[in-house]
Formats: C-alpha cells, sequence, structure tokens
C-alpha cells in the first residue's frame, strides 16, 4: 500500500531536503509550494531518484485550497501516513511600535493559521493512516527566547507551539503522534535574509536536518508531544 507524506513549503530548504528524503524512504510526497518551477524541479530529482510525488502549487494563505486539497487526498488515497508542515515566513524585523499590520497579518496567515486550516483538514486523514499518521510542525528558538525586532516572527512560532501542542494532547488517543522540530541554524534562504552578513557555509545544510524530519515522521516513531531540537 502506498505511503503518503504532505510536505509544504517543498520548493526550497528544508522542505525541499525533507521531501527529497521521505521519498526515498518510500512515500510518495505531495509537493506544496508557491513556486511551480521550484517544484518541477523538485519533481525531476525525486524521480531521477526512484521515487513519486504530486505537486501541489498553492498559497497556504488560500484556506479554502487547503480545504480542496484535503479532499483530493481522500478520494485519491483514503488517508495521510506523514504531515510536514514546514512552511513559514519570516516577516520584517523590526520594532513592535514600527511593525506594519499587514505584515504582522501575512506572518500569523502563514506561521499560524494555514497550519491550523491544515490541521482541519488533515486530522481525519491522518487518523484514517493505518498505523496513524505522523505531524511534524517546524519552529524556532525566538518562539521560547523571544529577541528584539523579531516579534512577528517569534509570536507567530509562540502561537504554532501551543496550537500544535493542544493538537497532540487531543489526539493522543488515536495513535497520531505530533511533535515540533526546532532545526537550529541552517543555510536557507530565510536565515540569509536574517542575517545578510553571515557566512552560510558556517551552517548546516537542509540536507543534515532531512534524516531527523523522516525519523519523526516514520510510522515507528514512538515520540508525542516533544518539541525536538535538532543536535547534530
Amino acid at each position: 500500500m502506498t505511503t503518503v507524506a504532505l510536505v509544504t513549503g517543498a520548493s526550497r530548504g528544508i522542505g525541499r531536503s525533507a521531501a527529497r528524503a521521505l521519498a526515498k524512504a518510500g512515500y510518495h510526497v505531495i509537493a506544496v509550494a508557491r513556486s511551480q518551477k521550484a517544484l518541477e524541479g523538485l519533481d525531476d530529482e525525486i524521480r531521477k531518484a526512484g521515487g513519486a510525488s504530486s505537486l501541489v502549487p498553492m498559497d497556504l494563505k488560500d484556506y479554502d485550497a487547503i480545504d480542496r486539497l484535503g479532499g483530493v487526498i481522500y478520494e485519491r488515497w483514503g488517508k495521510l501516513d506523514a504531515l510536514f508542515a514546514n512552511a513559514g515566513l519570516l516577516g520584517d524585523l523590526m520594532t513592535v511600535a514600527d511593525a506594519q499590520p499587514k505584515m504582522f497579518e501575512e506572518t500569523f496567515a502563514t506561521n499560524v493559521l494555514a497550519n491550523q486550516r491544515l490541521i482541519r483538514s488533515m486530522d481525519r486523514l491522518l487518523r484514517g493512516a493505518s498505523p496513524p499518521g505522523r505531524a511534524l510542525f517546524v519552529t524556532s528558538s525566538v518562539a521560547q527566547a523571544p529577541r528584539p525586532f523579531w516579534s512577528a516572527y517569534g509570536a507567530s512560532k509562540a502561537a504554532l507551539e501551543s496550537m500544535a501542542m493542544s493538537y497532540a494532547q487531543e489526539v493522543g488517543f488515536t495513535g497520531v503522534r505530533v511533535n515540533i522540530l526546532d532545526p537550529g541554524a541552517t543555510r536557507s534562504v530565510m536565515r540569509a535574509k536574517a542575517f545578510p552578513g553571515e557566512d552560510p557555509m558556517t551552517l548546516k545544510s537542509p540536507d543534515d536536518v532531512a534524516p531527523l524530519v523522516v525519523e519523526l515522521l516514520s510510522p515507528e516513531g514512538a515520540r508525542h508531544a516533544e518539541r525536538v531540537r535538532y543536535d547534530g
């Protein structure tokens, strides 16, 4: 039987590396991102390695599209074995007083509200997998250690952590396993935007993090309601 994994933010960074690693592990990967071209490149990589994927170019702020995606997954597979909710938005680094309301709203829309909509749309599919599915949400150290100028990103990740842990407690009896991943400093476009003067080659690559993602999403994975930090 086909095992199915949904990966958001799959076009680059940790999402792209995780999508490739999950495909290599035998999952059919449903890859979600805004860039059709980047997704097509990912699909080529997965297929060359002998894997399989379905591409879903969409903006996660299109919440109705998330609902439709849940319906398509149900019609085709009837279940979802793994959800890697990786997509995130940094927002602008500025003081709380100077932050524009629209920027705050868009950051929360991607980092919190889209993930709630994913949970809402994928919950029954995760419960329908045998064994029940695994869900993994990506966070950051600033969720628990606020720093100046990072209010939009930090507050949205703190809200995400609280929501994901509530969900974990709600579904524990079903066998669905839910965890949060803090990957730490990783070479990515978002990291480069936040730290433009940093040498990216001093950081671990997204490929270093991908095996931990696969492990946490594995049907054999027993960890639940944990905040897991990549420690190398």
